[in-house]
């Protein structure tokens, strides 16, 4: 009887352990379907992405993808002699696009070929033409008997921005008052010292 018990017992564990390793089998099996199909969505997802940046909505009409280009210049705006100041939260990053960052408001990122001045202003908020300079809030500079709105490119005067596209290292000054050629040249000078955040 004794070796009836123990074949039995052999029996009994070798089907145990045909049994346990079966279920390991299936458990491992299953878990490496469910990392499988875990990597294909996110595969997928990643590929969504980088394929979205391109055709981002709300972006500029002839825009290029997003890291298209990665541009940066300097501006400064003078109305009556104050600096306006970029750097407040309400102008900072209001576009991926391009926009104002890290809390600098003398450095304009672009970030997408085709990106005009205008759309930078837009998304601002601030209304601009060859004319006129508007805040948020209404207030508008406009050129008159007395004052005036100009712009320049890199030292040069140009009669409007709006379509400008910036390059690396663009200057770009906007002042709107009675200033005198001495004054807008020391505005220039304040701006090629500027220095540019990269």
């Amino acid at each position: 009887m004794g070796r009836k018990e123990r074949k039995e017992r052999e029996i009994k564990r070798e089907n145990y352990a045909t049994k346990h390793s079966a279920e390991k089998r299936k458990q491992t099996l299953i878990a490496v379907g469910v990392l499988g199909v875990i990597a294909v969505i996110v595969g997928y997802a990643g590929f969504l992405f980088l394929t979205m940046t391109v055709e981002a909505p709300g972006g500029p009409e002839n825009a290029g993808a997003l890291g298209s280009d990665h541009s940066h210049a300097a501006i400064l705006v003078k109305i009556f002699g104050d600096e306006f100041d970029f750097s407040a939260p309400a102008y900072q990053i209001k576009s991926p696009w391009i926009h104002f960052e890290s809390r600098d408001g003398s450095t304009i990122h672009k970030h997408a070929t085709g990106v005009e001045l205008e759309y930078l202003f837009n998304s601002l908020s601030i209304g601009l033409d060859e004319q006129c300079y508007i805040f948020p809030d209404g207030k508008s500079f406009c050129t008159n008997e007395e004052y005036s709105l100009k712009y320049f490119i890199n030292g040069e005067r140009v009669s409007d921005i709006r379509a400008y596209e910036i390059m690396e290292d663009d200057k770009i000054l906007i002042t709107f008052g009675g200033e005198t050629d001495e004054q807008v040249q020391e505005y220039l000078k304040q701006l090629e010292n500027q220095e540019i955040i990269k």
